[in-house]
């Protein structure tokens, strides 16, 4: 689909053009006028991807989805106290590694990616996540990345994707001397449960093998 985008560019006065009659033929552009400037607003593509850590457990799974927020004194120890790498340097290589931008940081433990392709060939990879100062944040943040990293609609299912960004975030904590938590891990599982079950509510047939001991039981 499209995307507006405004773009200030003071002092220009473009004269308007009639946009493409099909979404994608042609460069295309809108425009939009104000008083005081010109708004150039660019056709795009967005190819939207947004991660489990924003969904929330059915009912129906009977998922005590309150363990996911406990906080413990352990838990909410900052990496920096607890003698692990530096957070902010992590975030920095992270970011320049895989060429991702953060829309902005969230005050609360959920995260999405995106990419947004423009029609000269440019692509933005944002994410929002919590800014990593737990374990728990810090899994959240790489999770995103993790999206980057293995690349959306690489999986038949998307819940199969969410399997393997989890591992990838907590196989990137463990090399950065980070062992995931008990508070992690729980997420991890909350996190499984709900993509599972909303995999299988939207008909999937048949689940990947790893991805089977996080489907719902059946009640008798």
């Amino acid at each position: 689909m499209d995307l507006m985008f405004a773009l200030d560019v003071p002092g220009f006065k473009p004269s308007p053009q009639p946009s493409p009659g099909v979404p994608g033929e042609g460069e295309g552009w809108r425009f939009a006028f104000s008083k005081t400037q010109a708004m150039i607003l660019p056709r795009v593509s967005i190819e939207t991807n947004f991660s489990i850590s924003d969904g929330r457990a059915a009912v129906v799974y009977s998922v005590d989805m309150s363990a996911v927020s406990v906080q413990t004194e352990t838990d909410n120890l900052p990496i920096r106290k607890s003698g692990m790498p530096d957070f902010a340097t992590i975030v920095r290589q992270m970011k320049r590694k895989y060429s991702v931008r953060v829309r902005r940081w969230r005050k609360h433990m959920s995260g999405c990616a995106w990419s947004v392709s423009y029609s000269d060939g440019r692509r933005t990879n944002w994410i929002e996540s919590p800014y990593p100062r737990t374990p728990i944040s810090l899994a959240i943040f790489l999770h995103e990345i993790g999206h980057r990293a293995i690349g959306f609609h690489r999986y038949r299912v998307r819940c199969e994707e969410e399997y393997h960004v989890w591992l990838w975030a907590l196989n990137q904590m463990r090399k950065l001397g980070i062992e995931p938590d008990k508070r992690v891990q729980t997420r991890f599982d909350r996190s499984m449960q709900y993509a599972v079950g909303k995999a299988l509510r939207r008909g999937a047939k048949k689940l990947p093998e790893p991805l089977l001991r996080f489907a719902p039981e059946v009640s008798s």
